[in-house]
């Protein structure tokens, strides 16, 4: 018997790109899927993308938004009507067919929640870190099995799990701008959502450098959610170790930028956990 295929709502938070947004929105319409929405959180002080967005076959909701990714995605989840709920990134692009296989993963299985997949660049080269197996994602498991931009996630849980905190994220005034989308999955797995990884699902997007800046961000962002979420004794002594041990190869290697890099990770991590500590935590 055959099924309705979803509705997808597409939430783009977008500031100061135009090239990137254009090839964004070129793709999805490529995807030529019939039941799609495309939110645009608008939080630039110019017409940039409110002009790209003219003469679109899409079917576009153009929202304007303080800066700050997290808030922007705020505002466009108080319009979210459709099935599925994404979350690219203004400077990814979305394979020919990728919605289709994920609107066929949901119609099939009524009782799945969520669908992540791997990012990779123009080339199909992934960072190491993604895992090439799939998986249910757990609290546990989740920190290499999903990125903003490859998550599918029904609009009931959404709506269940609710915002996305803004003191994480990109444009926050916390030290811990990145992370948002974790603390998201853990906040919807928690509620007992059932949320599949399957990297065959592929977003493109260039893969990040190892720049030490990054990973003092994304390695603060790690600590508060490990304290935020009140993570297990073990699981926080793991996500020390890992940079710890990173570093000691690379400079093995006599990688300096690597040992660099995985130094700051942990820094930012112990930054992030002891500095979340005397933080008030948001929903």
């Amino acid at each position: 018997m055959s099924r309705e295929l979803p509705s997808f709502d597409l939430v783009v938070a977008t500031v100061g790109r135009a090239d990137e947004l254009g090839r964004l929105l070129d793709s999805l319409e490529a995807q030529d899927y019939p039941a799609l929405r495309v939110l645009v959180a608008d939080q630039n002080d110019d017409l940039r993308a409110a002009d790209l967005l003219v003469g679109r076959p899409l079917e576009l909701v153009h929202l304007q938004s303080e800066a700050g990714l997290s808030r922007a995605r705020n505002v466009a989840l108080e319009h979210v009507s459709a099935d599925v709920v994404a979350f690219p990134d203004d400077d990814c692009v979305y394979p020919p067919g990728l919605l289709l296989r994920v609107a066929e993963r949901f119609a099939h299985d009524d009782m799945l929640d969520g669908l992540t997949g791997r990012a990779a660049d123009s080339s199909g080269l992934s960072a190491p870190s993604w895992k090439s197996s799939a998986a249910t994602l757990s609290d546990d498991n989740l920190w290499n099995r999903a990125i903003s931009f490859t998550i599918f996630l029904r609009r009931s849980i959404v709506e269940r799990v609710g915002t996305f905190d803004e003191r994480l994220g990109l444009g926050s005034t916390e030290p811990w701008g990145s992370g948002e989308e974790i603390d998201f999955l853990v906040r919807a797995i928690r509620t007992g959502a059932r949320i599949e990884y399957d990297p065959s699902l592929v977003v493109q997007h260039d893969v990040r450098e190892n720049d030490a800046r990054i990973g003092f961000r994304d390695g603060a962002s790690v600590g508060y959610l490990l304290r935020k979420h009140a993570y297990p004794a073990r699981t926080v002594g793991r996500m020390l170790v890992r940079p710890a041990g990173g570093a000691l190869v690379s400079l093995a290697r006599q990688n300096g930028s690597g040992a660099r890099y995985q130094l700051e990770t942990l820094r930012g991590r112990l930054r992030g956990y002891f500095g979340a500590r005397r933080s008030k935590m948001s929903a």
